[in-house]
C-alpha cells in the first residue's frame, strides 16, 4: 500500500470514529448508573433515619428492598464511578450500614422474642432476678444486662463496613472476637445469650451487604 493511500487515512479515520462511539456510550452508562446509586442510597438512608425516629416497618421494607436492588445493579452491571461520585457513594454507604443496622437489628430481635424481654435504659435488656429454686414474678427485681448494646452496634457496624470497603474482611472476625470477650460474662441467662446471637448476627449481616455494595461500586 503506498504511502499516504487515501483509504487508509478514510479507514483511519472511521476506526477513530467507531472508537468514539463505542467509549461515549459506555461514560453514559456509568454515569447514570453512578448517579442511580447515589440518589438510592440518600433514598435509604432517609428512610432509615425515618424509622429511627418512628420505628414502623414500610420505611425499613423500602430502604432494604433499595439496598438489594442497589446491589444487584452493581453485580449485573459492573459501574466505574467516578472519583467524587465514589467518595459520597462511600460516605453515604457508610453512614447507611452503621445507621440503618440500628432499626434493623430491633425488629429482628423483636420478631425473635415476640416482644417478651424489654429494652433498659442504657442500650441492654431487662431480666429478672430469681433464684433456682422460685419462679420469677412481678415482684421479682429487675436487672440490666448487655448494657450499651446500641453503642456498641454502631461502633461494631462502623468496623465492618469500613473493613470490606478497605478490602480486609479478616478485620470482622477481630470484631466479633473482641464483642464475644467482653460480653462473655453476661452470657449466663437464656435471653441474653439469644440477644447477643441473634443481634450480632443481623447488625453484621446489614453492615456487610452493605459494605459489599460500596466495594462492588468503587473497585
Amino acid at each position: 500500500m503506498a504511502v499516504g493511500d487515501p483509504r487508509a487515512h478514510a479507514r483511519g479515520v472511521g476506526g477513530a470514529c467507531e472508537t468514539d462511539r463505542m467509549v461515549i456510550p459506555d461514560a453514559l452508562v456509568a454515569g447514570i448508573l453512578s448517579i442511580f446509586l447515589f440518589l438510592a442510597l440518600c433514598g435509604a438512608l432517609a428512610l432509615v433515619v425515618v424509622s429511627l425516629r418512628k420505628p414502623t416497618d414500610i420505611p425499613l421494607l423500602v430502604a432494604g428492598g433499595l439496598v438489594v436492588l442497589c446491589l444487584l445493579v452493581v453485580v449485573v452491571s459492573p459501574v466505574n464511578v467516578p472519583v467524587i461520585v465514589g467518595l459520597g457513594i462511600t460516605l453515604l454507604g457508610v453512614t447507611l450500614a452503621v445507621l440503618g443496622g440500628n432499626p434493623v437489628t430491633r425488629r429482628i430481635l423483636t420478631i425473635a422474642t415476640h416482644g417478651r424481654v424489654p429494652d433498659g435504659d442504657n442500650g441492654g435488656i431487662l431480666l429478672q432476678t430469681a433464684s433456682a429454686s422460685e419462679a420469677p414474678s412481678a415482684a421479682t427485681p429487675v436487672h440490666e444486662v448487655l448494657r450499651g448494646g446500641a453503642t456498641i452496634g454502631y461502633l461494631e457496624r462502623l468496623s465492618v463496613a469500613v473493613a470490606i470497603v478497605a478490602g480486609f474482611p479478616e478485620a470482622i472476625a477481630v470484631v466479633v472476637a473482641v464483642k464475644g470477650i467482653g460480653r462473655f460474662s453476661e452470657l449466663a441467662e437464656a435471653e441474653a445469650r439469644e440477644r447477643f446471637i441473634i443481634g450480632t448476627l443481623a447488625s453484621l449481616l446489614w453492615a456487610c451487604i452493605v459494605g459489599g455494595l460500596i466495594r462492588l461500586a468503587i473497585w
